[in-house]
């Protein structure tokens, strides 16, 4: 285990993971996608496993996005089912492991069972205080803007807030991160190189990987070197190195 990566001080406090390449996995294989998605469902357990581990504050995975609607009706349907059996069998766990769950997204536009599943796994996980575990689900990047500045124009019109008291913490405070750390690293597997709509306030001074992998394969020896790569890099936030 390399040293640089299990000191805390060098240790990222919120990573991002872009889970992709679950379909290309399958397909590699001969297999329908279904089995790489159940699949991808593994390798994030491990990952989650890990995080606590090690001490990560805050861990976000994109798990299903405002355009994932656009999938076929039988893929949809699959990712669904994954979701509640994900919440049947793994809440408890979690809320044992002090991890904490919060869906960054529109939840009230999911149907009504994933609904209820993912309420559900908040209220039971609300007082833990360990790894806070964030499900980017019905999640889209201009959406959760729109839904902030919404919640900012609401306050001004009720007289709770003016125009000049709208600063970039106020904006902070009205998105679904509100109270977590910017995000330190973001790591999207499969090769791609774009963020795909995902946390763009929040992501603004991360640093970004993109690891060729898909993500089934995404282990705990990658998630190891993807944490030593951040740990050995020079974070200058828009000023000058000092090296």
């Amino acid at each position: 285990m390399p040293e640089i990566w299990v000191k805390p001080e060098r240790m990222p406090r919120h990573v991002a993971i872009i889970m992709d390449g679950n379909g290309r996995w399958a397909k590699k294989r001969g297999l329908p996608r279904a089995l790489g998605h159940r699949a991808g469902v593994e390798a994030m357990r491990a990952i989650i496993r890990e995080s606590s581990d090690l001490g990560v504050e805050v861990l976000s995975l994109y798990a299903f996005s405002t355009e994932n609607w656009k999938r076929s009706t039988e893929e949809v349907g699959v990712l669904m089912g994954l979701l509640l059996e994900f919440c049947g069998r793994e809440v408890e766990n979690l809320y044992r492991n002090n991890v904490r769950i919060r869906i960054l997204g529109d939840v009230e536009r999911m149907p009504e069972p994933q609904r209820t599943a993912l309420k559900n796994a908040m209220e039971r996980t609300a007082s833990r205080t360990g790894l806070q575990l964030n499900f980017a689900i019905n999640y889209g990047g201009r959406d959760e803007l729109r839904r902030a500045a919404q919640k900012l124009c609401e306050q001004a019109l009720s007289g709770a807030l003016r125009a000049e008291e709208v600063t970039e913490e106020t904006l902070r405070q009205a998105l679904d991160t509100a109270g977590q750390p910017d995000v330190d690293l973001v790591i999207r597997t499969s090769g791609e190189e774009r963020m795909s709509n995902f946390l763009p306030f929040q992501t603004a001074y991360a640093e970004l990987q993109f690891p060729k992998i898909l993500w089934p394969d995404f282990g705990i020896n990658e998630y190891h070197a993807a944490l030593d790569d951040f740990a050995a890099r020079d974070r200058r936030f828009g000023g000058r190195s000092e090296k």
